[in-house]
């Protein structure tokens, strides 16, 4: 078992800055080299005095230790990731730090406000009301961070797409209550870089949401050859409502009801309702209806711009064109309800026209469940 910074200093949890400083003092006198103390036991004496002054509870784990080593040989590229890292680390545990902080307020039911964050990225404002819903105001940057109560969102979010960690990157996940962006569209909050939000007892409503796609060299070192990398934002309020805005460029969101606008490029949407009330989807949409669903598109024209490659997969993994949709006259001016079953009875489709596979996933292998 790790031993804390407290245990280092031979303290309690519960120990107040008193007596945290009385104890590394006497600690210190102890160990010093110079009384013929032991160099390391010294080193590890004053990294956790200095970890408890940021409110640190742990020493860095070894992964930590090599992320935050400071000296790094390589090309500009490289050194560019290196610090990219390094802030994404110093965010990353000022979020751990923050959470810990949240949840010694909702242990003992009281309010507070603290700022947590970087000189670099600025400081977000965390603060815990009496309602017990936890205001969040600045930029997400990264890390994880985990509450058991509602939200409000007064910022946009993004994630270290390019880091290696997922310690780094973001994720929000709340046990209980709602996830709600304060006048989203209206104050242009968006979430991207492959950030990730959860709710698993309550609503979610965000404003325009995209992913992530970057270029890198072929991973088995052809020369001249490259590959698209998909960097996924998701959003997943499993037994609730999502709502959001536009949402473009590799993003997954899933819900019991999710509510939309415009879906451009690589999305993919899965919900028992969905409602589409924008007139954009592309052909490399892919909409996932659970058992007994229904959709529902509120173009206001002729369909034009649903793409008819987009493609609707139920539950059982057959898959029908939105093609089949218009031909049946079940795309219509102001929104038709389109069943479950409607799609069943209207056909499926396992394989293209040449009989090839179809390139689909199935739910579970697509959405992790």
């Amino acid at each position: 078992m790790v031993e804390s910074n407290y245990e280092i200093l031979n303290l309690s949890d519960d120990a107040s800055k008193k007596e945290i400083q009385k104890a590394y003092r006497i600690l210190v006198l102890q160990h010093h080299s110079d009384r013929g103390g032991n160099d390391e036991k010294f080193k590890r004496i004053k990294q956790a005095y200095e970890d408890l002054q940021k409110g640190k509870k742990y020493p860095d784990t070894l992964d930590e230790k090599k992320s935050n080593a400071k000296f790094y040989s390589g090309t500009s590229e490289d050194e560019k990731l290196r610090k990219n890292l390094l802030l994404s680390n110093d965010v990353a545990k000022e979020m751990k730090t923050a959470q810990e902080w949240v949840a010694a307020l909702s242990r003992t039911n009281t309010t507070g406000m603290r700022l947590f964050g970087s000189n670099e990225f600025g400081k977000m404002e965390f603060e815990r009301k009496p309602t017990k819903t936890l205001s969040m105001k600045g930029k997400f940057w990264a890390g994880n961070f985990k509450y058991d109560n509602s939200v409000m969102m007064w910022g946009s979010i993004t994630s270290p797409y390019f880091s290696p960690y997922e310690k780094h990157k973001t994720h929000i996940h709340l046990t209980d209550g709602n996830f709600r962006m304060i006048d989203s569209i209206q104050n242009k909050y968006d979430i991207d870089g492959g950030a990730k939000i959860t709710v698993d007892n309550g609503d979610m409503e965000v404003g325009n949401v995209s992913g992530k796609k970057q270029r890198v060299s072929d991973p088995q070192g052809r020369v001249g050859m490259s590959i698209m990398k998909e960097y996924f934002t998701e959003l997943k309020a499993l037994n609730g409502k999502l709502v959001a805005g536009n949402v473009t460029d590799t993003v997954k969101l899933d819900a019991d009801t999710v509510i939309a606008l415009n879906l451009v490029d690589n999305i993919k949407i899965k919900g028992r309702e969905i409602l589409v009330y924008g007139s954009k989807v592309t052909h490399n949409v892919e909409f996932f209806l659970k058992n007994n669903g229904k959709i529902r598109f509120y173009d206001q024209g002729s369909g034009f711009d649903i793409s008819d490659d987009a493609t609707i997969q139920l539950e059982s993994d057959r898959i029908i064109k939105i093609r089949d949709l218009k031909r049946a006259k079940m795309i219509s001016y102001g929104g038709k309800d389109i069943r479950y079953e409607d799609i069943v009875n209207l056909g499926t489709r396992k394989k293209s026209k040449n009989g090839t596979p179809n390139n689909f996933g199935s739910f579970k292998k697509i959405f992790g469940r």
